[in-house]
């Protein structure tokens, strides 16, 4: 993959719970984590010593963060809907010339902020709550 954009890195949301995706607007940073949980079996018997583990086993999650402006009363309002009434929408994140990642998500927190002679901000973080599907760039 050669260098990208960091501005193309996208999560969008489902806006209606029918695949109706948007942007989230105003993020200026965005970050998708890949998590897969080890499940050790070393025993006595284990190579040398070395750890052994169990090949398929354990949690796999992702996380989602980004930071931005406020821009669009749209996407603005769905996220803080999201969060109070504790719904779990899909949610897709397009990686420039790699994919898009696609599932279910939960806002697991907001925070607002602002100075006085600055703009305000506000950053967004999402935990999986369900499987992911990824669909390759063509």
């Amino acid at each position: 993959m050669v260098a990208q954009n960091g501005k193309d890195l996208l999560i969008k949301m489902d806006m209606t719970g029918d695949g109706q995706f948007q942007t989230t607007a105003g993020l200026r940073a965005t970050r998708i984590r890949f998590n897969a949980e080890t499940v050790d079996v070393t025993n006595l018997d284990s190579q040398g010593g070395w750890r052994e583990l169990l090949a398929g086993a354990g949690v796999r999650s992702a996380s989602l963060s980004g930071s931005g402006v406020f821009k669009d009363d749209a996407t603005d309002e769905r996220a803080r809907q999201i969060f109070f009434d504790g719904q779990m929408p899909d949610f897709q994140v397009i990686i420039p010339d790699f994919g898009t990642i696609e599932g279910p998500f939960q806002i697991t927190a907001i925070e607002y902020a602002g100075t006085h002679n600055g703009e305000a901000t506000y950053e967004l973080s999402l935990a999986s709550a369900g499987a992911l599907t990824f669909t390759a760039a063509v």
